[in-house]
C-alpha cells in the first residue's frame, strides 16, 4: 500500500510540472467584441478581441467613390446572407485601402459583421479560425492588410486553398478581404518573361507567372486604387481639416502648406492629407 501511494505521489508530482511547461488552454473569445486579432502565444493560435477598433465613417473617405460603392455593396450582400465575393483591394500606397474595409465594419457592424485580422506569418492557422467561427450567426471578415509572399512562404498555400481549393468549403459566414500594393502579391522579376511561350500567333505566360497570377485571381472582386492628382489632395486636405473643427474659410487658407507638406514628403495621398491636417488642426487650436 506504502508503494502504491508512493507512486501516485510520483505520478501527481510529475503532472504538476508537465502543466507548467505546456501552454494553457487558449480562452475563449470575447463574442461581444466588434473586431479580433488572431495571435500566437506558447505555439497556439487564439481570437483576441479588439476593444476599440479604429473607427472611419465611408463618408470620410473622399475621391475614391467607385471603389467604396462597390466594396459597400459587396459587404451589404454578404451581411444580408446573400452571396459575396472575396476582395483584393490593390494600387498606390495611402490611397484608403484598409480604411476602406475598416469603414466597412464601421457601417455594418450593427448588422452582425465583424474583422479578423490574420498577419501574413498566421495565415497558416486559417483552417483553424474557419473552424472557430463557422458555428456564430455573425459574419466574418478575415483582414489581410498589406499582403505579400514570397514564393516560398507557407502562408501562400493555405491562403489559396482557404480562397478556392480545399476539400473543405468555406462556410457562408466567412469572406477574406486582402489589400497589397501588388495586384499579383508576389514579387515578379525580369528573368520570368523568357518563360513566355508563343504558340501559333498567340502569348501564353511561363508556369511562373502563372502560379502568381492564380492567387489574386482567386479573389472574386479586384478594387484598384491610384495616386492622387494634386486637386483631389487639397480636396482631401479640406475635407479633413473641416473634420478637426475648422472653417471652410480656415480650410481653404491652409492650401499652400498643405502642398508644401506633400512636396516634403514625397507624394500626394489620403494617409499624408489626413496627417497633415492633424498637424495643422493641432497648431491651429493652439494659436
Amino acid at each position: 500500500m506504502n508503494d502504491f501511494s508512493r507512486l501516485i505521489s510520483r505520478a501527481e508530482s510529475l503532472i504538476e510540472r508537465l502543466e507548467a511547461v505546456l501552454p494553457a488552454a487558449a480562452a475563449a473569445p470575447d463574442w461581444k467584441a466588434l473586431a479580433f486579432r488572431w495571435r500566437r502565444r506558447s505555439g497556439r493560435g487564439q481570437l483576441e478581441a479588439v476593444h476599440h477598433p479604429h473607427r472611419i465613417r465611408l463618408d470620410d473617405l473622399v475621391g475614391i467613390d467607385e471603389q467604396k460603392q462597390r466594396l459597400e455593396q459587396n459587404t451589404r450582400q454578404f451581411v444580408q446572407g446573400r452571396s459575396a465575393n472575396n476582395v483584393l483591394l490593390t494600387g498606390a500606397r495611402g490611397t484608403g485601402k484598409s480604411s476602406l474595409v475598416k469603414g466597412a465594419l464601421n457601417k455594418f457592424a450593427a448588422r452582425g459583421l465583424r474583422l479578423i485580422e490574420v498577419d501574413r506569418n498566421d495565415l497558416v492557422d486559417l483552417p483553424e479560425i474557419v473552424d472557430l467561427v463557422a458555428p456564430r450567426p455573425e459574419r466574418f471578415v478575415i483582414f489581410c492588410d498589406d499582403l505579400s509572399f514570397e514564393a516560398s512562404e507557407p502562408g501562400y498555400k493555405a491562403l489559396k486553398s482557404a480562397l478556392d481549393g480545399s476539400i473543405a468549403g468555406t462556410p457562408d459566414n466567412l469572406l477574406i478581404y486582402a489589400t497589397s500594393n501588388r495586384r499579383h502579391l508576389m514579387p515578379e522579376f525580369m528573368e520570368e518573361n523568357l518563360e513566355v511561350q508563343r504558340s501559333g500567333g498567340e502569348i501564353h505566360p511561363g508556369e511562373t507567372t502563372e502560379e502568381k497570377v492564380s492567387l489574386s485571381e482567386r479573389f472574386g472582386l479586384w478594387l484598384s486604387f491610384y495616386p492622387f492628382d494634386q486637386e483631389l489632395y487639397l480636396a482631401i486636405c479640406e475635407h479633413w481639416l473641416q473634420a478637426f473643427g475648422l472653417t471652410a474659410r480656415q480650410a481653404e487658407a491652409a492650401r499652400q502648406e498643405a502642398l508644401q507638406w506633400a512636396l516634403m514628403r514625397g507624394g500626394r495621398s489620403g494617409r499624408i492629407a489626413w496627417q497633415f491636417a492633424r498637424d495643422y488642426a493641432g497648431r491651429a487650436a493652439r494659436r
